[in-house]
């Protein structure tokens, strides 16, 4: 599975990490999928998604935007979601971390014939910041489980 983000934060931009901000939920749901408590460094985190069969990848390529915030992106330019896709044939699902990644998807890519056969899930986002709906780590893990039949060893694969 593939899980899509918005755009990577300040933080993320600067360390050149994915979901390199540690308030931000990503490593400890992913973790959590498989009963684990998130390794420290980066490039054992990197092998982990890799070992259950998890990429990371960003819907937009460039755009505007001061701060983190999604709701703060203009002039978003999409990444090449369809060359990805077809470079790795065995991806299964694309997961949306977040409604502006799912509505960029949906802006660009939502009648493409090449993405057609892949399940979409569209998740709450691993952003610290509280949603009425989504307010601690334990409010997102309980939708993040649906991705549990899609990780590679899960009783799903």
């Amino acid at each position: 599975m593939l899980v899509l983000g918005s755009m990577p934060g300040v933080k993320s931009l600067q360390e050149q990490r994915y979901y390199a901000n540690d308030r931000n939920y990503m490593w400890r749901i992913l973790y959590a999928l498989s009963g684990r408590v998130p390794d420290e460094g980066y490039e054992d985190r990197l092998a982990y998604a890799a070992s259950i069969g998890v990429g990371m990848w960003d819907m937009i390529n460039s755009c505007v935007r001061p701060g983190s915030l999604d709701m703060n992106i203009r002039d978003a330019v999409p990444n090449d979601l369809v060359g990805l896709v077809q470079a790795y044939p065995s991806l299964r699902a694309l997961v949306f971390n977040g409604t502006k990644s799912f509505a960029t998807y949906q802006k660009h890519f939502k009648n493409h014939p090449d993405l057609a056969g892949l399940e979409l899930l569209r998740m709450p986002s691993t952003s610290p910041i509280p949603t009425p709906a989504m307010r601690t780590l334990e409010d997102r893990l309980a939708e993040w489980i649906r991705l549990k039949p899609y990780l590679r060893g899960s009783a799903g694969l």
